[in-house]
């Protein structure tokens, strides 16, 4: 058996099985950040990324952009789970035959997202490596209140995305903003039942929450709002990093937001579908009214 016959969800199950947690962790291995007991108000949130040069990004790409995309894949986490991001870690494996140059332009854009976002950096580790690493610990926090996981969703639940999705290979996913205003402004105004940022494409992460939440869904494909780079309903499920929110409501919940959502955000922000009883599956839904099942897609790290 090797890393490629169970792919990285496969690992990551396999890895959370030998994993015991104490009664200080709300939520371990399983959702977009780790959710510790913290203050009598509020949890402490926790997330940690990796991008790793000719996976993740090339060396002839703008390393400025590099810096920025690092930091902003934590903040994004912790914008799905309806946090604030507080303190980063930056771990860095370089060649040593690397121009300062470029080091200097990775940190450019470390530094410019930090500020960007609250985030304080407050240390990290250096190291040797044949290919560009990094490594980014974020660390958040969450009003008890307001913290949002993916095993929330109820049958009956309305399915929204924020902005628009597919085509991130040509680009965007270097210069993507995180949607922390907008995980904000739904957790202080709205109940929010689940949610999730979208890194590996949208049939695999509401993948995630069909499976957290035990349920199914339903999803209309003349409503996913495709990007003028995915143009089409493949894209905008399978590509990835988009880096937007997907999260479910109560339809008496969804009605108030489909109201003011012209108001409140400066981006689009779509009803796509319906959670559905476990037993209905993931279904996609064409113009003619005919469901074929949708299966996970996206980005894959094994």
């Amino acid at each position: 058996m090797k890393l490629k016959n169970i792919g990285e969800f496969g690992l990551i199950a396999r890895i959370a099985g030998g994993i015991k947690t104490d009664r200080s962790v709300v939520k371990g291995i399983g959702d977009d950040c780790a959710v510790m007991k913290w203050t009598a108000g509020k949890y402490l949130l926790a997330t940690v990324d990796m991008l790793i040069e000719d996976r993740h990004f090339r060396r002839s790409q703008p390393p400025e952009l590099v810096g920025w995309k690092a930091v902003c894949c934590g903040v994004s986490d912790i914008a799905a789970m309806g946090g604030v991001p507080r303190w980063a870690l930056i771990s860095c494996g370089l060649p040593k035959e690397l121009p300062l140059s470029y080091t200097d332009g990775l940190y450019r854009g470390i530094n410019k997202a930090a500020r960007a976002f609250g985030l304080t950096i407050v240390g990290g580790d250096t190291n040797e490596s044949e290919k560009v690493i990094l490594d980014v610990t974020v660390l958040g926090e969450a009003a008890k209140k307001e913290v949002v996981t993916r095993d929330g969703a109820r049958a009956g639940d309305f399915i929204f995305v924020t902005g628009r999705l597919g085509g991130s290979i040509k680009g965007r996913h270097l210069r993507f903003t995180p949607r922390l205003a907008e995980s904000r402004l739904l957790v202080k105004k709205f109940k929010v039942n689940a949610m999730i940022d979208i890194s590996d494409g949208l049939s695999s992460d509401l993948g995630h929450i069909l499976d957290e939440s035990r349920v199914g869904a339903l999803i209309y494909e003349d409503l996913l709002p495709c990007s003028k780079e995915g143009r089409t309903t493949a894209h905008a499920l399978s590509d990835g990093e988009d880096f937007e929110l997907l999260f479910t409501m109560s339809a008496k919940e969804a009605f108030r937001l489909m109201k003011a959502r012209e108001t409140l955000f400066d981006i689009p922000v779509t009803r796509i579908g319906m959670i559905t009883p476990r037993a209905a599956g993931a279904n996609l839904v064409d113009a003619y009214g005919r469901k074929r099942a949708l299966r996970p897609a996206g980005f894959r790290h094994f």
